[in-house]
């Protein structure tokens, strides 16, 4: 049995973990790397950038089959050819990890195990079969994977993840999407939009991550429009019949009917990968997934020396989150133990849906009763929303009553990803409404529709 004595031991090798790395290594420690599965992020391999290659090919047939109001005739039939557009994804997809792998191939041998660790005590970790590690400090960075609830399971091979969409050698005709939260509605819209026959069924009435009910019911209704979505579904019953899985269900009108589709895509939200990582030889205290408990400044569990960052801890599962995260789970195990909060950036969530989602700042479902105003929008009749026809979307602002002070925003519509840094910015400012509005707005851009929204907020906040 071989032993390794070092100060940190990281163990995932994913956003997080290697932000974690970096930091503790700079910080002057020994520090080794574990990692038991393929190099290469969640972002990169099954996450972020496949899924937007699908929307990106999606969006090309979306905007050819829409020209005409332009007085753009495209004539002929439009061909989506399933092989390509699953190979550009994978090629594409093999490029981004291909830069991840090679950043890990460039961290020096000796401080990078192959395997997967799980805790014998605190600060001692099995590795594989041969090797235990002896730290000063551990960092959990571990990631996250798709939860898949118990029935699901019958359906075989016939039931999907999303990270099995991006091995498709070619486009399904049939899909079932259950969860219309971000992966759901991204995914399944994308699909729908490449010719593939989509239902979208949720529950709870959820449409992404959106609290504010009356953008929730509008883009609802916008989706709708484009492909079905029942986020109320009535399912009652979901059988593996051959190759096919037949799916008896209550549509939209109340008829109750029978479907086959191919696959049925499981969009039913992630947990963290902690279960194999023997916790329970820790003496940590865990919740009720198994997570141990954790300061979510410091990212100490307890007064322990083992940190927990990035999907794993499931706090905010967004890539730039696990990087900051990372360096902060880093740093403090690096100097454990003086340990000191890191940085935390204003909130911010986009969905590559078409229109797109956003969320900056506080949730309209965490905003004090009664302290606060709406300021809204309607992106209907935007002029630049309307001069490119993207005038679908509704956006609502929120303001503290007392100092107009700028607490965030839920919308749907236009160009959302590059409205919210805007948002996201002045969150983290501090700034006031009225001082957001002294900012420079060009015409004509469709952030003239957030100072419409800004404007109704200072008007309520004025009166």
């Amino acid at each position: 049995m071989k032993q390794m004595n070092i100060d940190v031991a990281v163990i995932g090798a994913g956003t997080a973990g290697l932000a974690a790395y970096r930091a503790a290594r700079a910080a002057g420690k020994r520090v080794v790397l574990i990692e038991g599965g393929p190099y290469g992020t969640t972002c990169a391999r099954v996450g972020c950038m496949p899924s937007k290659l699908l929307i990106a090919a999606a969006e090309a047939a979306h905007e050819l089959r829409h020209t005409a109001p332009f007085g753009v005739r495209v004539e002929g039939e439009i061909v989506i050819d399933g092989r390509a557009v699953m190979e550009r994804v994978r090629r594409e997809r093999d490029r981004f990890v291909g830069f991840v792998v090679n950043s890990v191939e460039g961290i020096p041998a000796e401080d990078k195990l192959r395997g997967y660790a799980r805790f014998i005590d605190n600060t001692t970790l099995q590795v594989g079969d041969d090797v235990v590690v002896k730290a000063s400090r551990v960092v959990i960075a571990t990631g996250s994977s798709p939860a898949v609830p118990p029935p699901f399971r019958a359906l075989g091979d016939r039931l999907i993840v999303n990270d099995d969409v991006f091995s498709w050698d070619t486009l399904p005709r049939r899909v079932a999407v259950f969860g219309p939260g971000v992966i759901g509605l991204e995914l399944g819209q994308a699909l729908a939009r490449l010719g593939v026959i989509v239902r979208v069924f949720g529950v709870g009435g959820g449409v992404g991550p959106l609290s504010d009910p009356a953008i929730r019911d509008y883009a609802r209704a916008a989706f709708q429009q484009q492909f079905y979505l029942d986020p109320e579904a009535r399912v009652e019953d979901m059988t593996r019949d051959g190759d096919e899985v037949a799916i008896r269900y209550a549509r939209l009108d109340g008829e109750v009917v029978t479907v086959r589709f191919d696959y049925v895509l499981a969009a039913t939200g992630r947990k963290p990968n902690v279960g194999g990582l023997g916790l329970e030889n820790t003496g940590l205290k865990l919740d009720a997934r198994g997570v141990p408990l954790f300061d979510p400044a410091t990212l100490q569990c307890g007064a322990s020396p083992i940190f927990i960052a990035g999907d794993a801890n499931n706090i905010l599962p967004l890539l730039h989150e696990a990087a900051d995260e990372g360096k902060t789970a880093g740093a403090n195990a690096a100097s454990y133990p003086d340990v000191s909060a890191g940085l935390r950036r204003a909130s911010i969530g986009v969905v590559f849906s078409d229109p797109q989602i956003a969320t900056v700042g506080t949730r309209f479902a965490d905003l004090p009763a009664g302290g606060f105003v709406v300021g809204e929008v309607s992106f209907e009749d935007q002029g630049r929303s309307r001069v490119m026809l993207k005038n679908k979307g509704l956006m609502h602002v929120y303001a503290e009553r007392d100092t107009g002070r700028f607490l965030g925003a839920e919308w749907i519509g236009p160009r959302a990803e590059h409205i919210a840094h805007t948002l996201a910015w002045a969150r983290q400012m501090d700034l006031t409404v009225a001082q957001m509005l002294d900012m420079p707005f060009y015409h004509p851009v469709i952030e003239e529709g957030l100072r419409t929204a800004l404007r109704d907020a200072a008007a309520k906040l004025a009166g």
